[in-house]
């Protein structure tokens, strides 16, 4: 976050989270030749791979072909698919709390962002320890209230006061309008 990035988003996931702001069927399918020219018209050397899953895309070869250009290669993922070795910074989201039987592959990465639901924290304990920085976000549904929204940032950021282990993450680009 603070840093420029050109995002990359991919359509399609292997799960469905309700609160995702990523249309998974609408998607525009490009030759990697002109995902790449997009990605450098943009004269910035970051680039997350989001999603959709970005793991179910082949992130080696737009990778090795970015890394022509010097270009830095961040992923978000929900962590059941793992990440290439091409990539630089591995941010990890996992969906536990809504699919408590999906299975992380990806157990180590630079960064664990955990969505809080009000799910227990508990649940990320031995995760956790494969990171360097762990993050709680609060959840940021469109279709509940003003009051719901507002009462799980607060209750979000009560636990980061609480638990220094934690660093509160927000969606800024949301309150900026920013797709």
């Amino acid at each position: 976050m603070g840093k420029p990035h050109v995002f990359v988003r991919f359509g399609n996931c292997n799960l469905r989270c309700e609160w995702c702001d990523t249309n998974f069927l609408e998607y525009e399918e490009l030759y990697l030749d002109d995902i790449i020219q997009k990605i450098l018209s943009f004269r910035c050397n970051r680039v997350v791979f989001t999603g959709g899953e970005p793991c179910l895309q082949d992130l080696n070869t737009i990778g090795k072909e970015l890394k022509k250009y010097d270009i830095n290669l961040s992923v978000e993922t929900n962590g059941t698919i793992a990440v290439p070795e091409i990539i630089d910074w591995i941010c990890v989201s996992p969906k536990d709390q809504l699919y408590p039987n999906s299975v992380i592959n990806q157990k180590f990465g630079d960064e664990l962002k955990i969505v809080y639901c009000g799910q227990d924290l508990k649940l990320y304990d031995e995760l956790k320890h494969g990171f360097d920085h762990i993050f709680l976000q609060p959840c940021y549904f469109e279709n509940e209230s003003v009051e719901w929204n507002g009462k799980n940032f607060v209750e979000t950021e009560n636990i980061v006061k609480i638990n220094n282990e934690w660093r509160l993450s927000l969606q800024t680009h949301k309150w900026l309008g920013v797709d």
